[in-house]
């Protein structure tokens, strides 16, 4: 096995299911309902509808910088999307999916010698960036449980 396909086996078990770890990205959102994805249970903090969208950001990101666009910075306003609560919920949760597909796409394109390269001067090489990719999804599907505890009331 190569190692695009090693990647893409981790982005998949990362975000659909079999992770080593503990619940993927999907498994933890899969009972989160439109009233838990607007709630913050943490003042300060972002809430699941944000983090959700935050998330397919970088992956959109991720993807686009693997196929050589470059892509330093990121607006406020597309870093952290504004969530809008209910209704918006099962919107954010396929455009999550679709970036996710963008992403696997974009590794499966690449040929094993480019994942070594930067996409552009001055970046991370894309082996680096689709790894960030991976730890950014259980990152934030860590926080994501901690959160629905919070909203559930759930003693940790």
């Amino acid at each position: 096995m190569g190692e695009i396909r090693r990647i893409q086996e981790q982005l998949e078990r990362s975000f659909n299911g079999e992770s080593w770890h503990g619940p993927a990205v999907l498994e933890v959102l899969a009972d989160v309902s439109p009233d838990q994805a607007a709630a913050r249970p943490i003042a300060a903090a972002h809430g699941i509808g944000e983090i959700t969208l935050h998330m397919a950001t970088w992956k959109s990101v991720v993807a686009r910088r693997v196929r050589g666009d470059v892509v330093d910075k990121v607006p406020d306003d597309m870093d952290w999307p504004r969530f809008e609560g209910g209704p918006a919920w099962s919107a954010a949760l396929q455009r999550l999916r679709t970036a996710h597909q963008e992403l696997i796409e974009a590794l499966g394109s690449l040929r094993e010698e480019q994942l070594d390269q930067p996409p552009y001067p001055g970046a991370s090489t894309r082996y680096v960036q689709l790894h960030g990719a991976i730890q950014h999804d259980l990152y934030h599907a860590g926080q994501i449980a901690v959160l629905k505890k919070g909203r559930e009331g759930v003693e940790t």
